[in-house]
C-alpha cells in the first residue's frame, strides 16, 4: 500500500459518510416538516405519523425540495389553512437547522 491509495480511500470513506449523513438530515427534516405540517392541520397522532412518513417519501419523487413543497402546499391549502409558500420555505430552513442538531446528539 502507498500512502496515495491509504489517503484515497479516507478521501472516498469520508464523502461516503458526509452522503449517508445529508440524507439521513433531509430524512429527518422532513419527517419533522410533516409533523409540523399534520399540527396545522390538526391531525390526529396516528394520523400525524402516517402523514410524516408520506412527506419522507415524497422527497424520493425528485431532486431537490420542491415534492416536498408542493406537496405541503397542497395539502395545507386543502386543509384550510392558511398558508405561504415562503412560510413552507421558512419551515423547511428551520427543520434542517432542527434536524442536524438531533443527528449530531446522537453521535
Amino acid at each position: 500500500m502507498t500512502m496515495f491509495d491509504d489517503r484515497e480511500r479516507a478521501f472516498e470513506a469520508k464523502f461516503a459518510h458526509d452522503e449517508e449523513m445529508l440524507f439521513r438530515v433531509h430524512a429527518r427534516r422532513n419527517r419533522l416538516l410533516g409533523q409540523w405540517a399534520a399540527e396545522r392541520m390538526k391531525l390526529t397522532q396516528a394520523e400525524a405519523e402516517a402523514y410524516a412518513k408520506s412527506v419522507v417519501h415524497t422527497d424520493f419523487e425528485e431532486a431537490g425540495d420542491e415534492d416536498v413543497v408542493r406537496k405541503l402546499l397542497g395539502d395545507l391549502i386543502a386543509a384550510g389553512v392558511d398558508v405561504s409558500e415562503e412560510e413552507i420555505r421558512t419551515a423547511l430552513d428551520a427543520k434542517a437547522v432542527d434536524a442536524r442538531r438531533q443527528l449530531m446528539g446522537e453521535v
